[in-house]
């Protein structure tokens, strides 16, 4: 035994480690990309009918071991069907990527800002007066199918409009609004509902239809009760409530304006340069980062979660700080500089000379 398992250790490269590695990987992501849904009961059947399987193959039940290899031989295709949704939006999980932005927040950053504001206001008001509502933020996933259900109206974003979108006597009231490239692309939309068991049983057709749409795309969905007035948000099959509107006012900007510009890493970097600016020597480092010798003795031991934080934070600190001295000493590169008015460059004094 101790020789079988030395043979097989010996002829493990790390090759082979990758690929367990990677393999492993995908198991993990598989399961919890089905974890809570329907697709979890499903894969309990299949395992009960592997089970089956392989017990009345060593038991010799012929007739239940030819009805089990039948309905093997038959999963790859119902499996295809059986989980149609579930791998559907695992690949449009996968094609959408995280490097790319809603084509809302390629418009300036205050227009940004406004709308989110317009939206705000609308739906603090939705609230108080408990007038139902539907709103759905597109992402990078194009949502033309539920466009087609609905009105075009490409209108700019105002709290007027969607209070008269929502309006309990519009036409369009019942229906979910769309947010396309900052406007009011399209109202009275019917989206799909959710099958989730999960959703509470108080919760209407508005709320099913807002989860529903997060399940088939990477959309942002602001649901507002006509019940009660609560304010839910759902992304990616889940949901939130009883939000207020500072919580909307920040997820909406979040989901518009993740990351930052160059401008605040700028100011971000500008001020870690002050920071480290001011420091003389060793001892600044350590009172800049643990306090002053008042605030702490010397002597006295720095707690481990303590020393922990300080370090990240330096490191994290620094690095910025490095990022700023590249962009500094390319901007300040004379091979890049315009030559002043009235000057002569080195290669024109060489071309003179020719």
């Amino acid at each position: 035994m101790q020789d079988f398992f030395h043979n097989i250790v010996s002829e493990i490269g790390v090759f082979d480690v990758i690929d367990i590695l990677i393999v492993a990987f995908v198991i993990y992501k598989i399961l919890g990309f089905i974890v809570k849904t329907r697709a979890v009961q499903i894969l309990k059947g299949v395992l009960v009918l592997i089970v089956a399987l392989i017990v009345s193959d060593v038991l010799d039940l012929y007739t239940l071991n030819w009805m089990c290899k039948g309905a093997v031989a038959m999963g790859a295709v119902a499996i295809l069907v059986v989980f149609q949704p579930e791998l559907r939006r695992a690949l449009e999980y996968m094609g959408r990527g995280s490097f790319m932005r809603p084509a809302f927040a390629q418009e300036n950053k205050e227009q940004v800002k406004r709308d989110v504001n317009q939206i705000v206001r609308a739906v603090d008001d939705f609230s108080a007066d408990k007038v139902g509502a539907l709103i759905v933020f597109e992402g990078q996933t194009l949502l033309e199918d539920i466009v087609e259900t609905g009105t075009v109206l490409d209108a700019t974003i105002s709290e007027p409009l969607l209070g008269n979108i929502f309006y309990e006597g519009s036409p369009l009231h019942d229906g979910a609004a769309i947010i396309r490239e900052g406007k009011v692309h399209a109202a009275g939309c019917v989206l799909p509902l959710t099958g989730s068991q999960e959703i509470g049983k108080n919760l209407g057709t508005r709320h099913r239809a807002g989860l529903g749409i997060t399940e088939h795309s990477d959309a942002l969905v602001l649901i507002v009760s006509e019940e009660t007035g609560i304010i839910s948000l759902a992304r990616d099959g889940k949901m939130e409530r009883y939000l207020d509107r500072k919580t909307v006012e920040k997820q909406l900007l979040d989901f518009y304006l993740k990351g930052g510009d160059l401008s605040e890493r700028m100011e971000k970097m500008s001020g870690i340069r002050k920071w480290f600016g001011g420091l003389k020597g060793p001892v600044d480092v350590k009172e800049k980062v643990f306090g002053t010798s008042n605030e702490r003795s010397t002597t006295q031991e720095i707690p481990a979660d303590e020393l922990q934080e300080a370090v990240r934070k330096f490191t994290t600190e620094t690095k910025d700080l490095n990022e700023l001295k590249d962009l500094e000493d390319l901007i300040n590169d004379p091979d890049l500089k315009p030559a002043a008015p009235g000057k002569k460059t080195a290669v024109g004094e060489e071309g003179q000379d020719a």
